[in-house]
């Protein structure tokens, strides 16, 4: 039988693409509209740049209008201001060696198959690089602007109380005022949600593409995910509204590349899938502000990192325009 190597079956023009369309398919983020591409971020990391500015105008402020009369009094015209936020590029990659991937993967299509695990691994990376923005981004809200993305209503546990209800929820998106009806996705912890579940607070749809149960509260897409910040019994929820993530999606010079190094594994030979990804995740209205490697930052909370407070700061002017909001609970 011939030896199906990966170098065969993996065409850089198919795959790249391919590898692409399926991250975001298998992604619950962009699926729930809480992530939006943004073709304007495609182009950015099209270029040069590690950084990417955005100015825009923000609204004519709500000053009070003016009684006209016959008098020479001249009246005192406003000006527009204007706010610019930040997005920063974010270079990944990881590799895959094995010595029989390829005769494990014969007599199957093992493109396909290829491709899936390299997208589904994509996927959950996106998700954790989302996880630690909105780390840093909520660590700057309570550090510079009160901490009013936030519903806080931990302490000693009082079932009712403390944990999980329909009403902690309901005030959690009230802080973004009269915009409260402009959310889409609750992030939970596994914690939190069996909770829910328990107190029937979910609903389920089926997804008539791929034949899968996608979780709803209310008109909320739910997704789970460990990753969010936990302390003891303390559990964030996150909900966010369409776009409250922009998502821009670059092509590294060399997307995906193989390697076979013969004489390893004893003579029978290695070989070594690489592949590279660029994103940009951006929350919208706010300026990436940290000092990164050329590489972008890393998921982690230290300084000019994606958790790091200290990396973001909110430049739109009214709260009421950030697509997203947290409840802290604690839970038994």
């Amino acid at each position: 039988m011939a030896l199906v190597q990966i170098a065969d079956v993996v065409v850089p023009e198919i795959f790249v693409p391919y590898v692409q369309l399926t991250t975001e398919q298998k992604s619950r983020l962009i699926q729930s509209g809480a992530a939006v591409r943004n073709g304007q971020m495609d182009g950015d990391l099209a270029g040069g740049g590690l950084t990417f500015n955005s100015p825009s105008w923000n609204d004519l402020a709500d000053d009070a209008d003016l009684v006209g009369d016959d008098s020479e009094t001249p009246s005192v015209p406003f000006k527009l201001t204007s706010n610019q936020e930040v997005q920063v590029r974010l270079s990944r990659n990881q590799s895959w060696k094995t010595a029989d991937l390829s005769a494990a993967l014969a007599g199957s299509d093992p493109a396909t198959a290829i491709a899936n695990k390299v997208a589904t691994y994509w996927s959950r990376r996106a998700q954790a690089a989302f996880v630690a923005t909105m780390n840093g981004v909520f660590a700057d809200n309570t550090a510079n602007d009160a901490g009013d993305y936030t519903n806080d209503i931990t302490g000693a546990f009082t079932a009712g109380v403390t944990d999980f209800s329909a009403e902690a929820l309901i005030d959690s998106v009230a802080t973004a005022g009269d915009s409260l009806e402009d959310f889409s996705m609750l992030m939970v912890h596994s914690v939190v949600y069996a909770k829910m579940r328990k107190n029937n607070l979910i609903d389920f749809i089926r997804d008539s593409d791929n034949d899968t149960r996608i979780a709803r509260f209310g008109d909320l897409e739910v997704i789970i995910d460990d990753g969010l910040p936990v302390s003891t019994q303390d559990y964030d929820s996150w909900i966010f509204g369409p776009g409250a993530i922009q998502l821009g999606v670059g092509t590294p010079k060399v997307p995906v590349e193989t390697d076979r190094i013969p004489l390893q594994g004893n003579g029978a030979g290695t070989e070594t899938l690489t592949s590279r990804v660029q994103w940009i995740l951006h929350p919208a209205g706010h300026a990436y502000i940290g000092t990164a490697a050329n590489g972008g930052p890393s998921n982690a909370a230290t300084a000019n990192n994606l958790a790091a407070a200290t990396s973001w700061n909110r430049v739109f002017p009214e709260r009421k325009q950030i697509k997203i909001a947290r409840l802290r609970t604690t839970e038994a």
